[in-house]
């Protein structure tokens, strides 16, 4: 049998000797399996019925190809008591689905492989499967982004849209990149109703829970320590529960609260010591049992958590940090130097996980474990660190990884929330002072929700319970600033000293929300402390406050880039009447003309109001640049019949011109006049100006030489 993992380069060069393909007796392509050992084969129950034989072929037995250019097959069936049908709890998640084949004749002792128990979050991982455009078998990549349902499975993103598993890799194995270790079996894919594509997977302790014979081929110590396991299950006779703290742990093993918990569990604190032990079992996937999936037991409601919240719990007592670190890069996958420290694996392998440690104080060596830990979380490793007593130890935990971490994460926070009311508030208000917003109101209401945030954040204290025992809080909401922050100037700054939280919160509507209490109305908003509740009592949800300050930067750096844009439209359009209108001026010769000077005077006009309307002065300029196009197409058509006509001195001469020589300018003019009222009339739907009809008629005057008339103007030419 194939123990050792692979490398993940040399797997992906040739069709894996595991990797089986399941037909059904039709011939059809059912789904795909791994060979365990010689005689077994693992995949997905829905691949397969209780009693039906199928045929399990070996792709990569030989190449793929046994004497005679046939696929080694063999007939298989389901193993008595090795198979659970996929099953939906009372909350519809799913559950199961796993079947274990017996072969009627083994294969080679060279091709089974076996299963890890590794850490899942966040691993790029690689299947092969058998769908139907490839029945040959193909690789398929994804990562594995979280837990799915509370039966332990996790859900697989594909790297491509094209990689999504399709029909045929169901049971497929799937293989770790790191490591080449086989960590679990495809069960099915999913499109939601938006149409995004995702795959789930069943991993090596979620198939051990269900088909317990499986132990007998995977490989890695169990996550959890002997001593760490509940000792009366989730039925009953079980003593009662200390309930707050198990709401607390159950919260935070779902992903909820901070990144670090530190709780204490006093010696003889029987109660509180089985609450934790029973977290911890019931978070475990291998250790949960079917009747707490289903919400059979008798535990209270949102006291158990979901299976997979934590991916390792040790017991340290009297261990080393030298063995601490060793377990916790097993478990991370990290044994491709084993001749080094495992604490450097640890620091530059970038895995993480979810990890729980009971009994620091009592450690061979806390001072170092605390070192270990501090690597830990700036690695992004979730740690519930459990003391046996409050003292000088505990102290330095709380320092240097919740608070220390929490304070300079808190400046992080208010930078940037600074950043967002006051440079960025500015460059906003500048640009909307210059063009109008498309939505001036979605801007105002994220720079008051941003201003407000800020104001909580600087207004309110957060010592932390120095019992271990107490649950993470929401931010006390002091009244916020009485006027929104404007998009020209940052948000006020917070009283001097901090208010208590008001009795009814209400959520700001816009830029002119009404003043009084009110919060960052948002859909993941942090939450106000309780009516009362001093604002120096009360923790803070820092992840709550970088999630709307994630959407509202989003907001706003988008609202920049739409203003810089029309900014830049608006000064492109400048820039062409500029050019259109000395264009027009030569075909004029400076000669007035009331209707395009008119269009010009408009678009002049909008493109200098502050703040401008950018779509109506597009509008403005291309009607003008419009009309002067026309004007100048009727020159060049009058040129070219000029040329002809100089050309042919008897075509198309006007009647009554005897004297051959070019017409005056005023001629040309009145000439191109029908084309310049035509377009003025198409676009404004009345008759120019001079087609009007005056209040008193006078008989037309017959054309005078160009000089004569500038002379009755008084010398003025066409207005600017």
């Amino acid at each position: 049998m194939s123990s050792a993992p692979s490398s993940a380069a040399h797997l992906s060069l040739r069709t894996p000797l595991w990797a089986v393909r399941i037909r059904r007796g039709d011939g059809e392509i059912a789904g795909a399996g791994v060979l365990l050992s010689r005689d077994r084969v693992l995949t997905c129950a829905h691949v397969v019925t209780p009693g039906e034989p199928v045929t399990a072929e070996f792709v990569g037995a030989a190449g793929g190809r046994a004497p005679g250019g046939r696929v080694p097959a063999v007939t298989a069936r389901v193993d008595e008591g090795a198979y659970v049908p996929e099953a939906l709890d009372t909350d519809q998640d799913p559950r199961g689905d796993v079947a274990l084949l017996r072969l009627d004749r083994p294969r080679p002792a060279r091709e089974p492989v076996t299963l890890h128990r590794l850490s899942a979050p966040n691993r790029t991982v690689r299947m092969y499967g058998f769908p139907h455009e490839y029945n040959g078998g193909v690789w398929f990549r994804a990562t594995i982004v979280g837990g799915w349902g509370r039966d332990g499975q996790v859900q697989l993103v594909p790297a491509t849209p094209g990689e999504v598993a399709a029909p045929g890799c169901s049971g497929a194995g799937v293989v770790d990149d790191r490591t080449g270790a086989v960590i679990g079996i495809v069960l099915t894919s999913v499109t939601d109703r938006l149409g995004n594509a995702f795959s789930s997977m069943s991993p090596a302790e979620t198939i051990v829970q269900h088909l317990p014979q499986v132990a007998a081929w995977t490989r890695g110590r169990t996550a959890v320590d002997d001593r760490l396991r509940s000792r009366t299950g989730s039925g009953g006779g079980r003593p009662s529960l200390d309930q707050p703290f198990a709401l607390r742990l159950a919260a935070w093993l779902r992903g909820d609260g901070d990144q670090v918990k530190i709780s204490v569990v006093r010696p003889g604190d029987q109660i509180r010591a089985e609450t934790l032990r029973r977290a911890i079992t019931l978070a475990d996937r291998e250790l949960r049992t079917a009747d707490s999936v289903g919400r059979a037991s008798l535990d209270a409601p949102g006291t158990v958590p979901s299976a997979g919240g934590h991916d390792l719990a040790l017991d340290v007592t009297g261990a080393t940090a030298a063995d601490t670190a060793e377990r916790v890069a097993e478990r991370m996958g990290l044994w491709q130097h084993p001749a080094g420290p495992a604490v450097e694996r640890i620091r530059t392998g970038g895995a993480a996980l979810t990890l729980v440690v009971v009994g620091v104080d009592r450690a061979a060596d806390p001072p170092a474990l605390l070192d270990l830990l501090a690597v830990l979380r700036r690695g992004g490793s979730r740690l519930l660190l459990v003391f046996r007593e409050p003292g000088p130890l505990y102290e330095r935990a709380r320092a240097e990884l919740v608070d220390g971490p929490d304070r300079e994460r808190r400046e992080r926070l208010v930078a940037r929330l600074r950043e967002l009311t006051g440079p960025l508030a500015a460059s906003l208000g500048d640009a909307m002072a210059a063009v109008r917003a498309d939505d001036p109101k979605q801007v105002h209401d994220a720079l008051y929700r941003a201003g407000l945030a800020l104001h909580l954040l600087t207004g309110t204290q957060q010592p932390r319970e120095r019992s271990g025992h107490g649950a993470a809080g929401t931010p006390a909401a002091p009244a916020p600033p009485p006027h929104p922050p404007s998009p020209g100037a940052p948000a006020q700054e917070p009283p001097a000293r901090p208010l208590s939280a008001p009795a009814a919160p209400s959520a700001p509507s816009g830029p002119a929300a009404p003043s009084g209490p009110a919060t960052p109305a948002d859909p993941a908003a942090p939450a106000q402390a309780p009516t009362g509740a001093p604002a120096s009592s009360a923790p803070v949800d820092l992840a709550a406050y970088e999630r709307l300050a994630d959407r509202l930067e989003t907001r706003l750096r988008a609202a920049a880039d739409r203003l810089d844009a029309l900014r830049r439209r608006r000064a492109e359009l400048a820039g062409r009447l500029d050019g259109y209108h000395a264009l027009h001026r030569s075909l004029t010769e400076g000669a007035e003309d009331l209707d395009v000077d008119a269009l010009h005077r408009r678009a002049h006009r909008l493109l200098r109001t502050r703040p401008c309307d950018v779509p109506a002065a597009e509008e403005a300029v291309a009607a003008y640049t419009d009309l002067v196009e026309r004007a100048d197409s009727s020159r060049r058509d009058r040129a070219a019949r000029d040329g002809r006509g100089r050309e042919h001195p008897t075509r198309d001469r006007p009647a009554g011109d005897g004297h051959g020589q070019d017409r005056p300018a005023q001629d040309r003019q009145a000439e191109d006049r029908p084309a310049q009222d035509r377009s003025a009339r198409d676009r404004h739907g009345q008759p120019p100006r001079h087609e009007q009809p005056a209040r008193h008629e006078q008989p037309a005057q017959p054309a005078q030489p160009a000089g004569e008339e500038q002379r009755q103007r008084g010398g003025g030419g066409a207005p600017s």
